[in-house]
């Protein structure tokens, strides 16, 4: 009976792991992988090549392709196989997530030595063209590839400088020298702010080689938010104040001066034309007369005159004569 027992249990034990457990599917959201006695299968001697890592980084993570199982099923495996399922969907997780240590916001400290903290979100998703990486190369491959990601952005962040230099007055207008340079002096914690849609584009760019690293591929940095102790928001928001007042002000004075400008424009079109209205009659006058003189001559010249002066004289209540006037 013990035997029999035995046996019977050993045959159940066969059947439920050869053709229970044998058979396995895989949902459309994951991707499988399948080790035979720990190893996994591999595709010859191919390995995992990224352009983006430089020459010594290619040394060091020299990881080999494997085969993937897709989405699919039921697939049959041995006893000795093993089947490791892998979640390729894209995730999100909060900036400030850290294993080891609980915090709401990850510190960085600016260009000019300003703490701020640092709040967003970052999108990933596991890189099926380097599942090893991810399931057997590295030990918790999210916490260090939030880690390098941490790091790149602190670095970024020491070292970050508005590209587009824009100051509040342009080149060789109100002010020359030292006046202009403090005028268009920038503090850090404005440009960063200014620049977050660059930010997270060099934090996309910088961390395009996550997947060759880890087996993690950065879909997008959303960072959304950088402030600084309060002590020093408040100080920054006297500064923006006074910045957008100047800047007003300058447009203020700018807008007055093109305004008298075109004033005075105008006074001397105008000056001008009346100018020329009271010069015109005197011009045709002096036609006339030349007319008069080359057509009739002097006689007719001064018949023309006598002619002219008689309404002026019936006009005039005193009549001065003076000698030589008839010549």
């Amino acid at each position: 009976m013990y035997l029999t027992a035995f046996m019977l249990g050993m045959l159940a034990f066969v059947v439920f792991k050869v053709f229970v457990r044998a058979f396995y599917t895989v949902s459309p959201d994951e991707r499988a992988l399948i080790t035979s006695f720990g190893r996994v299968e591999r595709l010859g001697e191919l390995m995992v090549e990224d352009p983006a890592l430089d020459a010594e980084e290619q040394q060091r993570y020299r990881f080999p392709q494997v085969r993937v199982i897709g989405p699919g099923g039921p697939y049959f495996k041995w006893p000795w196989q093993e089947v490791h399922k892998v979640s390729v969907v894209t995730q999100a997780i909060d900036l400030t997530w850290d294993p080891t240590k609980d915090q709401v916001m990850v510190e960085a400290v600016t260009k000019d030595n300003l703490t701020t903290g640092v709040g967003g979100q970052i999108r990933f998703r596991v890189a099926e063209s380097n599942l090893y990486a991810y399931c057997f190369g590295v030990d918790s491959p999210l916490e260090h590839v939030m880690g390098y990601f941490i790091s790149v952005l602190r670095e970024r962040i020491a070292n970050f400088v508005d590209p587009k230099g824009e100051g509040l007055v342009g080149e060789g207008e109100l002010a020359q020298g030292e006046a202009a340079a403090e005028l268009s002096e920038g503090v850090s914690i404005n440009d960063l702010r200014k620049n977050l849609p660059l930010l997270n584009d060099y934090m996309e760019q910088q961390c395009r080689s996550t997947g060759a690293r880890y087996g993690i591929e950065l879909d997008a940095a959303l960072i959304t938010q950088i402030d600084p102790p309060s002590e020093v928001d408040r100080a920054l928001s006297a500064i923006n104040s006074t910045r957008n007042q100047v800047a007003a002000d300058i447009s203020t004075a700018r807008a007055d001066a093109e305004q008298q400008i075109t004033m005075s424009k105008r006074a001397v079109e105008i000056a001008r034309n009346n100018a020329q209205a009271e010069v015109a009659p005197l011009r045709e006058l002096a036609e006339t007369l030349s007319r008069i003189k080359s057509s009739g001559g002097t006689e007719a010249l001064r018949a023309y005159i006598r002619n002219l002066r008689v309404p002026l004289l019936g006009r005039a209540s005193r009549i001065v004569r003076t000698t030589g006037l008839e010549r």
